[in-house]
């Protein structure tokens, strides 16, 4: 039985999220602000590889981070070829080692290193016929280590199920441009995802609702708005992505002191 849920997880994965013919097209739409050409992305829950897709699509080399093992073997194989494209079977944290996966064998899109996140959101409505039971133990880096390795990227894609303040904790420097997702009734992690990222830098915010890929306000806002917001947020609006873009740090002061000439 336990064979037979994971099969019908991962189909149904690859019918949501491979299944519908314009979600591509919308897909390299939405994210070609953020994925320049050229340029490199980090896919940090690639799953079964959209967004990857999306990111080769739009010219981007692409690290594909997966630590459940069904998804990452697909991976391994459809990019197989593309030298472009690098899969790596792990987690991320905000410490190298260990960690044992909560797998959701019916849904694995919601398998979670975070068991409290598990209990928490369990508790949601829109949760509560998905059941968790313990998966296999899985390798973790950090971004730290992905970036020495390969380079900073343009852009990191993080959609961890409520593990995202770890993978933001295992990186040390502030990068142009990512993204997070958040659940209304957990809206306290995405802040505690914003304040960690002002730590690095200063940003600015927008959100997308759900599978939409539609940039929410026109203009971006600040930190501090972007907190108000999802404080304000009822607990049962839809989930999505926070995106944040780095601001260009300001110039140095003026000290007053004439340049030398010869």
């Amino acid at each position: 039985m336990t064979r037979l849920a994971r099969l019908f997880g991962v189909l149904r994965s690859l019918a949501i999220y491979h299944g519908i013919p314009w979600r591509s097209a919308q897909l390299r739409r939405f994210y070609a602000p953020f994925v320049p050409a050229g340029g490199l992305a980090f896919d940090v829950g690639a799953h079964v590889g959209n967004r990857v897709r999306a990111f080769r699509a739009l010219g981007a080399r692409v690290v594909a981070v997966e630590p459940q093992p069904d998804f990452a073997v697909l991976l391994s194989r459809w990019f197989a070829h593309d030298p472009n494209v690098t899969v790596l079977p792990v987690a991320l944290g905000r410490s190298e080692g260990q960690a044992r996966l909560l797998a959701s064998e019916a849904t694995p899109t919601v398998s979670t290193l975070s068991a409290d996140w598990a209990r928490r959101v369990g508790a949601s409505a829109s949760f509560r016929g998905v059941r968790w039971s313990p998966g296999p133990w899985v390798p973790v880096s950090t971004l730290d280590a992905l970036m020495a390795q390969h380079g900073q990227p343009d852009f990191i894609k993080i959609d961890v199920e409520g593990y995202e303040l770890e993978v933001l904790n295992g990186l040390s420097q502030p990068v142009p441009a990512l993204s997070f997702e958040f659940l209304a009734p957990l809206s306290d992690l995405a802040l505690d995802c914003i304040d960690r990222l002002e730590t690095l830098g200063r940003y600015s915010y927008q959100w997308s609702w759900g599978e939409r890929l539609r940039l929410h306000p026109p203009s971006p806002l600040d930190a501090e708005a972007m907190r108000a917001w999802l404080r304000a947020l009822p607990r049962d609006a839809a989930s999505g992505d926070i995106l944040a873009r780095r601001l260009s740090p300001a110039p140095a002061p003026f000290t007053g002191a004439a340049p030398r000439t010869r």
